[in-house]
């Protein structure tokens, strides 16, 4: 009965792609469809509004520097709020300005789709600090991931020397997608029973007869962008394990599917642009493999019980429960573990701290690869430069100049994969040694030995990847932590996508290059074990010796 339910979620997802993937296509490919009469009255006023008369397309320095300076605006404004939010409107619970390092942290978290938290949301943020900026947020960061996705792809399968308008694509990508599906959901969302209202507490009173205060507000509102924007930011401190985020298992599987249908649904995207569809199902299916092989490894360890409590004797017949929700049960907990670590979302419907150690493997393995479907836009990106990278080494192996849909894949576009490749580790890893190497990062670990280790690695890949999810055993709303964490998550998001554009824009001014009978094929099964393959081996020869030295140590030890 698991795997049926677990199958079911993934036919879902599968008749999800080509619809979705064909709609956003029409949204990017600026070619005239239905939906301007439906949007661009109202787009045509936001563009009178903020001053856009000239739509004319960028090159990709201008597109990157536009791109940055809007988040720029983004970060001032919010912290701003934050700091201030105890004399702003909507605060009926009277909650106080947040701390300035705490400020800095949680306005890089959502600026970079990250959505770390290092305070509990019903308790640190007004009403008005969940939408200016909070929600806010959500919009903003998964639409820049999205142009960026559909700017790369313009740059690999368009002529000339621009990668599109940043404006225009930006504006589109919440008008004629996000805010739409935002809404339905969220209406879905309250006919379940997910509150949504701006009362301030409901004051109750226990069957002992003690009063108790029982936090709501704007949270189907929350939890609908949270999922469709790949944010994963939860109203309540426990996230998608509170039941008035995820009251039954119906949410479940419609937040499971939220958070996972724009990014399974641009790999069919970049088939239609391409204008050869196996090359999107190329992409999909390498990605499809890799969740597919995680999955089974989490729910097989957690199906045979947390080695520690075997050892004791005590019964595992319905597996290691320990942190999860009943409601759920193991199959769609480690379903949704799964997804949201592939698809970089971090909302979570279970403690991950309590995960078992392969369990627990998963999810980091998944953020440290990123490219597993991955948040809005940047995962279709990442898995494209890997398809450049196999591309690239398949071409030396032969003695031939490797290609790319007509492109010369060259010197220029190899640096720039370099740099996005080996960023990654570098913010995961040095951190994490470091640390290890302080008492200010030492003394918030709150488990010894190997599952310690998991606990900081953790938090540091999260941020890199830019998923946001926690072991939540570390003690990490401190300075150190905030400040350390906040810079991750900058140079995780930033770094990558100013490389990747500059491949874009590298490789859409080259000429085409006529295929031959010796050009690789990439658009066939081969072509989807080396992709496989790049990812792998990359990863592995990256992050196997830390994960040895941590969730394998801590299974090795408790057998």
């Amino acid at each position: 009965m698991a795997i049926v339910q677990m199958a079911a979620v993934i036919l879902m997802l599968l008749l999800i792609v080509k619809p979705l993937g064909t709609y956003i296509y029409h949204i990017f490919s600026n070619k005239a469809n239905r939906t301007d009469k439906i949007f661009g009255p109202f787009e045509t006023s936001i563009y009178w509004l903020i001053g856009l008369k000239n739509r004319t397309e960028m090159t990709w320095k201008r597109y990157t520097l536009s791109l940055i300076l809007t988040n720029i605006v983004l970060v001032a404004v919010s912290y701003v709020i934050l700091r201030i939010q105890n004399i702003l409107p909507f605060n009926p619970n009277g909650i106080g300005g947040m701390e300035p390092t705490l400020s800095f942290n949680t306005v890089i978290s959502f600026v970079t789709n990250t959505n770390l938290q290092h305070y509990s949301g019903e308790t640190g943020l007004s009403y008005f600090s969940q939408m200016a900026v909070i929600i806010m947020m959500m919009f903003t960061s998964a639409a820049t991931g999205i142009v960026v996705a559909i700017a790369f792809i313009r740059g690999l399968t368009s002529k000339g020397q621009t990668l599109g308008n940043f404006f225009v694509d930006f504006i589109k990508a919440q008008t004629r997608l996000l805010i739409p599906f935002s809404i339905v959901l969220t209406l879905v969302l309250v006919a379940l029973n997910v509150p949504q209202t701006l009362d301030p507490m409901i004051q109750a009173t226990t069957l002992e007869g003690q009063p108790q205060q029982i936090a709501t507000g704007p949270v189907a509102s929350l939890v609908s962008i949270k999922h469709l924007g790949t944010n994963g930011g939860g109203f309540f401190g426990v996230n998608a394990a509170h039941p008035f985020e995820n009251p039954n298992p119906l949410t479940n599987v419609l937040e499971i599917l939220s958070m996972w249908c724009i990014p399974a649904a641009l790999t069919y995207t970049f088939g239609r642009f391409a204008r050869n569809q196996k090359q999107g199902w190329v992409i999909f299916s390498a990605m499809l493999i890799f969740l597919l092989a995680f999955l089974s490894l989490t729910y097989t360890s957690e199906m045979r019980g947390n080695p520690a409590l075997n050892a004791l004797g005590m019964d595992a017949s319905q597996g290691s429960m320990e942190g999860k929700e009943v409601r759920f049960g193991i199959a769609q907990s480690a379903l949704f573990t799964t997804v949201t670590t592939a698809a970089t979302t971090g909302t979570v419907n279970n403690m991950h701290d309590t995960l078992t150690p392969l369990g627990g493997l998963v999810p980091l393995a998944l953020m440290m690869l990123n490219s597993v479907f991955g948040g809005d836009g940047v995962g279709l990106v990442n898995m494209l430069m890997y398809a450049i990278l196999g591309v690239f080494i398949c071409g030396l192996m032969v003695g031939r100049t490797p290609e790319f849909l007509g492109r010369k894949i060259e010197a220029r576009e190899m640096k720039f994969i370099a740099i996005a490749i080996l960023v990654h580790p570098l913010i995961i890893l040095v951190p994490t040694a470091a640390a290890f190497l302080t008492d200010l990062g030492k003394g918030s670990i709150t488990n010894p030995g190997f599952h310690g280790i998991s606990q900081v690695l953790y938090e540091y890949t999260s941020s890199a990847a830019n998923n946001g999810s926690g072991f939540e055993g570390l003690g990490d709303n401190t300075p150190f932590w905030n400040i350390s964490t906040g810079l991750v998550m900058m140079f995780g998001r930033y770094i990558s996508i100013i490389a990747l554009l500059g491949v874009a824009g590298s490789l859409v001014t080259k000429q085409w290059v006529p295929e031959t009978p010796g050009t690789l094929r990439t658009d066939n099964k081969l072509f989807v074990g080396i992709l496989l393959g790049s990812v792998f081996i990359i990863g592995a020869l990256t992050f196997l010796p830390v994960l040895v030295l941590g969730p394998i140590a801590e299974h090795l030890t408790l057998r």
